[in-house]
């Protein structure tokens, strides 16, 4: 509870007039006569100490506080998908040396828009910060550690991470842009998980005199920013929404189990159709197979009625399994390593 700062018999001092409560779940006043009270002590016993720290940092501290079980566990959720996501980053990571690092100017689209969008937070994260506004920089990281990466880009490059050759352009380009996206968001988080940030650092730069609280927020490189490669990558992104949503009502139904089994047909304006010509659609959507069409979408066609312009035909992948990569396609069995596809065939070598 914190009251109006003041001595007896005197005026409060001006400009530190604060009120506020830290209120249940219902919004009931905590009171020891109630029982409603929550020690920071039991929280941390059962959660840790970062638990209760992002719970501070999601809180909005000019209204009333509020505190209870219910919420912890939506704040022990949020966290957990972060560490996750960090925990992700460590073991794609492993082995990385900067012999490896690629230029921005060789990197495929999709690593050139991630280091747009470190470019993007750093200047909102640096402002969040000197403006004590951790509210709006755990939002902010929170969007992009589990929408742009984890739902987004991880799921995408995943592919080539376990199956592309060590020497392959995309394989490392990807670990560049893992290596910018592990030192920002490590220092950009360890503010608020003290700890969380310290053992993640400490899990790939083990030593005596290491600490992330050692390491200053990287700078971000002018060349990073890409605002029409941005602008083209949003639009790939609303029509790959459309996508996956007409194969998520497919594996509901039992038809296929993974987006894998799948070759649909997306039917989109002829500018669009140009657009997805300069991608590779198909891995973007996490498919063995993908057709572009600039033709009238067929009735019946899947349709998010906030994506008007976009429709899609489900049908499933033609070919067999390969049995490294998990992609359905025609030529697999007819390579030296059997049951591989042509990629992974020419990776064993």
């Amino acid at each position: 509870m914190l009251q109006a700062c003041g001595t007896k018999g005197r005026a409060p001092y001006r400009g530190v007039l604060t009120h506020g409560f830290t209120l249940d779940e219902k919004g009931m006043k905590m009171s020891k006569s109630i029982g409603n009270t929550v020690a920071p002590q039991e929280v941390i016993k059962e959660y840790g100490a970062d638990i209760l720290r992002l719970w501070v940092a999601q809180s909005d501290y000019t209204v009333d506080l509020r505190i209870g079980k219910e919420i912890l566990k939506g704040v022990a959720d949020s966290y957990r998908r972060l560490r996750n996501t960090l925990r992700y980053m460590l073991g794609a990571l492993s082995g990385y040396s900067e012999a490896e690092a690629v230029t921005v100017a060789e990197m495929p689209e999709l690593e050139r828009w991630v280091l747009h969008r470190l470019a993007e937070l750093d200047v909102e994260v640096r402002k969040g910060y000197d403006a004590y506004d951790f509210q709006g920089v755990f939002q902010k990281l929170f969007a992009f550690m589990t929408t742009d990466l984890s739902a987004f880009y991880f799921d995408i490059r995943k592919d080539a991470l376990y199956c592309d050759g060590p020497e392959s352009l995309r394989r490392r380009a990807c670990r560049t842009v893992m290596d910018a996206l592990f030192h920002r968001l490590t220092t950009w988080l360890a503010p608020v998980l003290v700890f969380t940030a310290e053992d993640v650092w400490l899990s790939r730069f083990p030593g005596e005199g290491e600490s992330i609280h050692l390491h200053d927020m990287p700078a971000t490189p002018a060349d990073w920013r890409a605002a029409d490669l941005a602008a083209k990558w949003d639009k790939v992104r609303r029509v790959r929404r459309v996508v996956t949503a007409a194969l998520e009502v497919q594996r509901t139904a039992k038809v296929i189990g993974a987006s894998l089994e799948a070759a649909p047909t997306v039917f989109v304006t002829a500018d669009m159709a140009k657009l997805l010509e300069t991608v590779a659609f198909d891995d973007i959507c996490i498919t063995s197979g993908i057709f572009v069409s600039s033709d009238a979408a067929p009735a019946g066609a899947f349709k998010l009625d906030d994506v008007a312009d976009v429709a899609v035909t489900f049908a499933e992948a033609e070919g067999e399994k390969c049995a490294r990569c998990w992609k359905i396609l025609p030529d697999v069995g007819t390579h030296k390593h059997a049951c591989t596809c042509g990629r992974c065939n020419a990776v064993l070598g």
